[in-house]
């Protein structure tokens, strides 16, 4: 059975194992490039040391993606490890 979470604020029900995506604008000028080479424009909003992943601006700690989807494998999650960046990409 999956629980539920109600944000009042909203007046949207979320249900635990539901996908959130919040969008950040990149602040930074600096480009750099990802692992399969393109270029990169590092966002300061979303912080990131997955070196292995395609969308990490490799020689700076920042994701290039405008946005990332975050999600959990866990039908309660109540541990950081429980959480998930699903915008992840193997490089």
């Amino acid at each position: 059975m999956k629980d539920s979470m109600n944000n009042s604020s909203s007046g949207k029900s979320y249900t635990s194992g539901d996908s959130f995506s919040n969008s950040y604008t990149s602040s930074g000028s600096a480009s750099n490039s990802t692992a399969s080479g393109s270029s990169c424009t590092p966002n300061s909003s979303i912080h990131c040391t997955v070196s292995n992943c395609s969308n990490h601006c490799q020689g700076q700690d920042y994701c290039g993606l405008n946005t990332v989807q975050i999600g959990t494998h866990e039908s309660n999650p109540t541990k950081t490890e429980c959480v998930d960046c699903n915008s992840f990409r193997m490089k």
